[in-house]
């Protein structure tokens, strides 16, 4: 049974939550302010951990820019920010150029295909080698016999795909290319993976929200996404076809055994992709990913460092339900003590908090 999803609009790229009580302007605790930015796909969980977290601290504003995750590592780096939010981890090159941070990982979820198909009444089937097609040029339209193989009995309208893709810095665009990189050669030999690559063929968008309005918008359309985008939407999701053969619905459940599949390797490096589990994982969803909060080690305002460690420690312990009614699937026990870990080594003016 499909849950509602409650959030504040998808469109709005900015969550801003100031609950200052009247009393508090005239005797209570200095008002904090606090900066982010980044991923999208975090956007819906991030827009109600800073309600939830301003609720019960009054005195914190939070102010969240939804602007994808290159834009938000960028702002990292520049130290416009308190902290960003991407979908993929920071590896030894991109670290080395900026001072040093902390890689948190927040949450997960799918990455999950929705289309503009308002004919068909029950889920699209796809297997990794058709979404590869479709992306690579190669499967145009929607009555494709490599389409049809998936969906047998069903009929599909002859009319082209109209494709959608990120157009800026992007989490789920690495976490989605680094799927079709693990599924096709061809597409890991011309197209490679990345937060930012050079599509063969499609329209792209800005942000979850962009390609999400390009999918709505357009009869025929073929797009990725952030899960909560296409249910608010009211968008379909398509079943992807997993290596033990079982086509999968993307969701907590799905996204939490993609997870398990991985925990030796999370246990080693938290920045380990779980895309494409093997088959000894019949019910993860392939295309999965963590997302983390990228957050400078040290910095020089002690009262808005405590209060970052503080919301730190809400998304990682009460925080995870609240994003598990988002369809966000929870952090499993050994990376949320990383997590934690990570938080005891936040610095100000290079003394422990």
């Amino acid at each position: 049974m499909k849950k509602r999803i409650v959030v504040a609009s998808l469109v709005a790229t900015v969550v801003t939550v100031a609950l200052t009580l009247t009393a508090c302007k005239s005797s209570g605790p200095k008002m904090v302010q606090l900066s982010g930015a980044g991923s999208t796909f975090v956007y819906p969980a991030m827009s109600r951990w800073v309600l939830a977290f301003s609720q019960a601290h009054p005195n914190v504003q939070i102010n969240y820019q939804s602007i994808g995750s290159g834009g938000g590592v960028q702002q990292v780096k520049a130290g416009t920010v308190d902290f960003g939010a991407s979908d993929y981890p920071l590896m030894a090159d991109a670290l080395s150029q900026m001072k040093p941070v902390v890689q948190i990982p927040e949450t997960a979820g799918p990455v999950c295909i929705t289309y503009n198909l308002p004919a068909l009444k029950q889920p699209l089937k796809l297997s990794a080698g058709v979404i590869a097609g479709i992306y690579l040029g190669k499967i145009t339209n929607w009555q494709d016999k490599e389409i049809a193989a998936d969906n047998p009995g069903v009929k599909l309208p002859k009319e082209p795909i109209v494709v959608a893709h990120r157009s800026d810095g992007s989490g789920t665009t690495a976490a989605f290319t680094s799927y079709l990189s693990s599924v096709s050669p061809e597409w890991k030999t011309k197209v490679g993976h990345g937060g930012s690559v050079s599509w063969p063929v499609g329209l792209g968008g800005k942000g979850n929200e962009g390609v999400t309005g390009l999918v709505k918008q357009s009869p025929g359309a073929f797009g990725y996404v952030e899960l909560a985008y296409a249910l608010e939407n009211n968008l379909p999701v398509a079943q992807v076809k997993n290596q033990a053969g079982n086509y999968i619905t993307p969701s907590t459940e799905s996204t939490t055994a993609a997870i398990s599949a991985f925990t030796a390797e999370l246990a080693k490096d938290p920045r380990s992709p779980i895309v494409n589990a093997p088959a000894t994982a019949p019910q993860a969803y392939p295309i999965s990913t963590l997302t983390f909060l990228i957050v400078p080690k040290d910095g020089t305002n002690k009262v808005n460092r405590e209060a970052l460690k503080s919301f730190l420690e809400y998304v990682i312990t009460d925080g995870q339900a609240v994003a598990n009614k988002l369809h966000y699937a929870p952090l499993p026990d050994g990376v949320k003590e990383f997590d934690e870990q990570q938080i005891k080594d936040l610095t100000v003016n290079g003394q422990p908090l």
